[in-house]
């Protein structure tokens, strides 16, 4: 049989040797509670990768002594779904039944909607007890009614605390490792590159181990572990919930005017392989939405920044992703565009179609200008400073204000001359 890898032999068994996410199991977290009273109810595990998420939902089985069965929704459809929950049924009547089965879902997300709405009657009827992992947003991923049946709860990724205890239980507890002579210089890198992660962690070392022959001391220093592993893959799913948190984060450094977090989180997409023109779209928002009235110019420079990434394409692209990024984050701010559409828009439902004023209409044919079309309008350029008061809203919505400048010197500019010319 082949030696199992190192995060295997090491999963813990009981919530005493589980690490990490003590706001959950931790003394008076809820799902301890749920082990200490046996009553355990259906839940949702929304977590990255390894942070205990099935080695969680095996300690309760084991805890409490429940019968466990497993589905991968990658591998599993609707059928497996109702097998396994006839098998429960069955189970659940026999003399030998210690309590409610346990059904595990490794990503959920995964499932259908119609293999979903397969699990409904069972947690229902308490049938079976749920619990799902899940590395997405369930609010995204997973039907509302099984939702409302299923509490969620979160898992952070590991911090150093943790993973320095992972780290120790690894070296003094693995039958492997603890007969090794290890000798611990630093553990930055190591810590670095697992990000939180605890599987991760563990692979690290044993890459570690096992590239170090026989009776060598196995070296663990920044150095030494950049060298082994070369290169660190960043963890960024460009279909996936980190996707819109990164791009979430990205466009508020912007709108907070802080060009140094705003530079990060952009080469945290580009290190992720995000498409620049996804990001260049976003620029051209932020520059019309954020900043707008208040420098005219970063939309021109938003547009040419997508220009350029068409034209020249990566890794030179970043370049003017960069520039625009930082000039976007440290111009001036205006949203007042930008809530200007937004308040029209919630007016035009709001009163319907309202009728255009007749001497605003065109009169192409006779019969309209009979009906007084056109009649009365005044063309501004004939008037001194291309300017005269006349009505340009419909009569009902007379007096209404839809735009309302933000303090900057450039929108002051244009109250001013609106001012100047309204009298007002």
């Amino acid at each position: 049989m082949a030696l199992q890898p190192l995060a295997e032999r090491l999963r813990p068994h009981s919530l005493d040797d589980y690490v990490g996410q003590t706001h959950l199991v931790g003394p008076g977290g809820i799902i301890r509670r749920m082990i200490e009273s046996g009553n355990v109810s259906s839940f949702i595990l929304w977590g990255p990768p390894g942070v205990g998420k099935t080695t969680l939902a095996r300690i309760i089985a084991n805890a409490t002594k429940s019968q466990f069965h497993t589905l991968s929704a990658v591998t599993s459809g609707v059928k497996d779904v109702r097998e396994i929950i006839e098998r429960c049924r069955k189970d659940a009547s026999s003399m030998f039944s210690t309590g409610r089965p346990i059904l595990f879902i490794d990503e959920i997300h995964r499932f259908s909607k119609s293999q979903q709405d397969s699990l409904l009657g069972a947690v229902e009827d308490g049938t079976v007890t749920l619990i799902g992992a899940t590395t997405e947003n369930p609010s995204f991923e997973v039907i509302r009614p099984l939702l409302s049946r299923a509490q969620v709860y979160t898992l952070n990724p590991l911090d150093e605390s943790d993973l320095k205890r992972l780290l120790d239980t690894a070296l003094n507890n693995d039958s492997i490792l603890s007969k090794r002579e290890v000798d611990v210089q630093s553990t930055d890198a190591l810590f670095r590159y697992a990000g939180g992660d605890a599987r991760k962690l563990l692979n690290i070392l044993d890459i570690l181990e096992q590239s170090s022959a026989a009776g060598e001391v196995i070296v663990i220093n920044d150095q030494v572990v950049t060298e082994r592993l070369q290169r660190n893959p960043q963890a960024y799913d460009k279909d996936g919930e980190m996707h819109y948190d990164i791009i979430s984060a990205f466009i508020k450094s912007i709108r907070g005017s802080d060009p140094d977090a705003a530079i990060y989180w952009l080469a945290r997409m580009l290190a992720g392989g995000e498409d620049p023109e996804f990001i260049a779209r976003r620029l051209v928002i932020s520059a019309s939405e954020d900043i707008g009235l208040a420098n005219p110019n970063a939309l021109l420079l938003a547009n040419a920044t997508f220009d350029a990434i068409q034209k020249i394409g990566m890794p030179e692209g970043r370049i003017p992703l960069a520039e625009c990024t930082i000039y976007l984050a440290t111009s001036a701010k205006s949203n007042s565009a930008y809530m200007a559409i937004n308040n029209a828009l919630a007016m035009v439902e709001q009163t319907g179609n309202q009728p255009v004023p007749l001497h605003l209409r065109n009169a192409p044919t006779s019969l309209m200008k009979d009906l007084g079309y056109g009649v009365n309008y005044k063309y501004a350029h004939d008037y001194p400073g291309n300017f005269v008061v006349q009505q340009f809203l419909p009569d009902s919505l007379q007096g209404t204000t839809l735009w309302k400048a933000c303090d900057n010197p450039s929108e002051a500019t244009l109250v001013s001359r609106q001012k100047s010319r309204w009298n007002k």
